[in-house]
């Protein structure tokens, strides 16, 4: 699990745990311990060599990267970089499974029309939704790994883990009022899932209520 510290990526790490697997957290820095079905490590994404070293004897890698959000070329190179990096790496390893934690702004409002397209999109997560549209394209050319590749609604925040969610793909998922939205846990809840049934291999699949 690339990402295991954040919001988003404790959550899917802790539900993963709960559900009985073994986790290898992988963040930036720190030392690496183990408690119960949890290790943690410490490993660049963006670095090839070291994903398939920390991806060795794992069924499954995870991204659940995060960027600063800040609007900064920043936010394309974690990105980016990751998804080439994820790529190259499990290329060398027997490991084939790989769940990414995408965006919301590369999904679709209309034909041919995404979320970023939007004059009202936030100036500022653009950078980042730029990135994730990118990151998707270069895994829709990849054919040698199961790689899926999971968008959050627009709005996704703390909140009750209810067990509810709706599976959709590339278009944006909207509740009876207009919203797209979930909270983190019942996100989580959907990511899992998808880790364990393996439903959607080399496709993006969205998740909301």
């Amino acid at each position: 699990m690339f990402g295991a510290s954040g919001n988003i990526g404790s959550t899917i790490t802790h539900e993963l745990i709960t559900r009985g697997h073994h986790v290898t957290g992988v963040t930036r820095s720190g030392n690496t311990t183990t408690t119960g079905n949890y290790t943690a490590q410490a490993g660049d994404v963006r670095d090839a060599r070291t994903v398939a070293d920390l991806a060795e004897g794992h069924d499954v890698v995870v991204s659940a990267i995060g960027p600063r959000h800040d609007g900064s070329d920043e936010d394309r190179d974690i990105i980016v970089g990751a998804t080439a990096a994820l790529i190259s790496g499990l290329r060398l390893t027997d490991v084939k499974r790989l769940v990414v934690l995408g965006g919301a702004g590369s999904l679709l409002t209309a034909p041919g029309v995404r979320v970023i397209d939007s004059p009202h999109f936030p100036e500022v997560w653009k950078a980042n939704a730029s990135a994730q549209n990118e990151a998707l394209e270069m895994y829709r050319q990849v054919i040698d790994l199961d790689w899926t590749f999971v968008s959050p609604p627009k709005l996704i925040e703390s909140g009750e883990r209810t067990g509810a969610y709706r599976k959709g793909g590339d278009e944006l998922l909207t509740d009876a009022n207009g919203d797209s939205k979930i909270s983190i846990p019942d996100f989580a809840i959907g990511f899992a899932d998808e880790v364990e049934r393996g439903s959607a291999i080399r496709a993006r699949v969205s998740l909301a209520y």
